[in-house]
């Protein structure tokens, strides 16, 4: 007599995943905000610091490089620098996120919006 009440509850109980997944996903961006990784070109000679949401902290240039004939070769090692960090802080991104979504059967290939 009252048969549709089952999926009901499986609604709700979906609600109640999504709400967990919310609260998950804001406190995994506070966290991303605050996880550095570091970059380096150079051989360590350039070093780039970036959050893993790839906003660059920080910056350190070796003393040796600060000759001026080789101002566009320590540029291109910045760049090099920056690149490399972001590339971690995007990796370091994905794998936060995949233990947050791990245990809710996603679908193969699904990426949110971040």
């Amino acid at each position: 007599m009252l048969k549709g009440l089952g999926q009901l509850g499986d609604m709700a109980k979906l609600m109640k995943q999504a709400q967990d997944m919310q609260s998950k996903m804001s406190d995994i961006q506070k966290q991303l905000e605050e996880l550095n990784v570091e970059g380096e070109s150079g051989g360590g000679l350039i070093k780039a610091t970036v959050n893993a949401k790839g906003t660059l902290k920080s910056l350190n240039i070796d003393e040796s490089l600060f000759n001026p004939s080789e101002k566009a070769v320590v540029e291109d090692l910045i760049v090099a620098a920056i690149r490399d960090a972001q590339q971690k802080s995007g990796d370091r991104a994905k794998e936060e996120m995949a233990k947050v979504t791990s245990d809710l059967n996603l679908p193969a290939g699904f990426k949110f919006p971040f």
